[in-house]
């Protein structure tokens, strides 16, 4: 009773929140800036809202729902995390074997040859028998100091660990994927512009060779379109490679092989740009984002080792004990009179190991301050995540907002430029200009377009994705058990 007061740490308690109320320095606007865009919609920022488990749904695309349910039924990543909690929770149910009371049943038969000799009496001839044991063995180590129960405590924390873990996969899986279909999207529309751009380069070079056939336009022209048009061309594969290279990675990330069919195409036009942003207040963050909780959980395990190394420092008491017959034939260990028993105690005080246990006790105590140090961290950086997502969103729709109307004035200017060359009042280079422009204004609409679909995904993402709000955890489901289910 006197040892057990000496406990050896005390019990875990998780971090406070940080004293913040808000993510960025500056006060958020209730809304984004607007565009005249298809993706140009003002997002209201809605503080205090809870953050839904399936966000992706709020971008109203059917093949983007399907396709990040097939990835969270197939993914291997998720999968191997299912996996390793598995593990996690068994390793935990043999720790708890570990510190409870342990009973054996042995059974044991023994020839032995007695000389009686041993016990000074060398004239007596010797002596061989049989020896048949059955028996039960019960021992159990007390726990004065609670350095089991730190050590169950440990293995606990590992558990939790994994488990936020998987969550953590879940919730990366489902923004990869829809940030991989976004960005499919917007290498289509640039693909798609840039088409369009080389059909009237194009036309331009059928025109301008007629020119110079007829005498109306001299061959540096001619050469200099061809060159244009060659330049644009090679910038097309470069896209083509990107949209076949997401394509992929979105295969992979569903858990398919990217040479199997049946792989939607998506395309910004047929997404939904959400217009109700969630934004969790910042004392929750700490709670809904599994990196800080994984790295709660290692932090949990590291105070506990803390404790595991104090208690090594103390006595350990052990009660044994057995009880079973004991005969010289099989046949009489059912007999009376056969039984014996014993019952021990065993008391074992560390004197002397050279400083192991209290080096082993400061290593553990560094381990602590290296996993609080970590969680920290992680909690700082989860914290810029969320503001620069937000800052992000903010001038993602003033740069829509600019590249709406660059698009619309390189357009303007080029329509103008090409009445007046075919009226012979501009110059070719300046032609050329005006086409450059249009094709770098159409590029960028379409990137900030890309852009405000892409970092709305990572809004979600940075809040937690809503695992919480699922209406059951996910559960660590063999493959073989989930392959049947489906």
């Amino acid at each position: 009773m006197l040892l057990g007061g000496c406990a050896t740490t005390p019990d875990f308690r998780p971090p406070e929140a940080p004293a913040v109320s808000a993510y960025t320095p500056t006060p958020l606007p209730a809304q984004t800036d607007s565009a005249p865009d298809a993706a140009g919609g003002a997002q209201r920022f809605l503080a205090g809202e809870d953050i839904p488990a399936e966000w992706w749904t709020l971008f109203r695309s059917d093949a983007l729902d399907r396709l990040v349910r097939q990835g969270l039924a197939h993914s291997p990543t998720l999968a191997a995390a299912q996996a390793t909690l598995r593990r996690a929770e068994e390793d935990l149910r043999a720790e708890v074997g570990v510190v409870s009371p342990s009973v054996d049943a042995r059974l044991s038969a023994t020839r032995q040859r007695f000389s009686p000799e041993a016990i000074g009496q060398p004239n007596l001839p010797s002596t061989v028998f049989n020896l048949y044991n059955a028996s039960v063995g019960v021992s159990y180590t007390f726990d004065l100091t609670g350095g089991w129960r730190r050590q169950l405590e440990a293995v606990g924390a590992q558990v939790d660990y994994q488990a936020f873990q998987l969550e953590g996969a879940y919730v990366a899986l489902t923004a990869n994927i829809v940030t991989a279909a976004v960005r499919e999207a917007a290498l289509r529309a640039q693909i798609q512009a840039t088409g369009e751009i080389l059909a009237a380069r194009r036309r331009e070079l059928a025109i301008v060779e007629r020119q110079y056939k007829l005498g109306g336009a001299a061959r540096a022209d001619v050469l200099t379109q061809r060159a244009e048009l060659a330049q644009i061309e090679a910038g097309l594969l470069p896209l083509e490679k990107d949209l076949a290279v997401t394509r992929h990675q979105l295969s992979v990330l569903v858990g398919r092989f990217p040479g199997e069919a049946g792989m939607p195409a998506f395309r910004l036009e047929e997404m939904t740009l959400p217009s109700d942003l969630p934004v969790s207040v910042p004392s929750s963050l700490v709670r809904q984002r599994p990196d800080i909780r994984a790295a709660e959980a290692l932090l949990h395990q590291a105070a506990a080792q803390v404790g595991v190394a104090t208690a090594n420092l103390y006595p350990r008491i052990t009660l044994t004990g057995s009880y079973g017959p004991l005969a010289n034939s099989a046949g009489d260990l059912i007999g009376d009179g056969t039984n014996i028993w014993s019952l021990g105690a065993s008391l074992v005080q560390p004197l002397f190991r050279g400083g192991e246990l209290s080096a082993r006790r400061r290593a553990a105590l560094a381990a602590y301050d290296q996993a609080a140090a970590q969680y920290r961290d992680t909690v700082l950086r989860a914290f810029q995540n969320v503001a620069d997502t937000l800052r992000a969103l903010e001038l993602d729709a003033r740069l829509l907002q600019a590249q709406v109307r660059a698009e619309t004035a390189a357009r303007d200017a080029l329509e103008l430029t090409r009445r007046s060359y075919t009226l012979g009042g501009t110059t070719f280079l300046a032609l050329l200009n005006a086409e450059r422009q249009y094709q770098q204004a159409r590029v960028g609409l379409v990137q900030a377009r890309a852009a405000r679909y892409a970092d709305t995904a990572a809004l979600f993402q940075a809040l937690g994705g809503g695992w919480w709000n699922r209406p059951a955890p996910l559960e660590a489901v063999p493959a073989q058990e989930r392959k049947t289910q489906e």
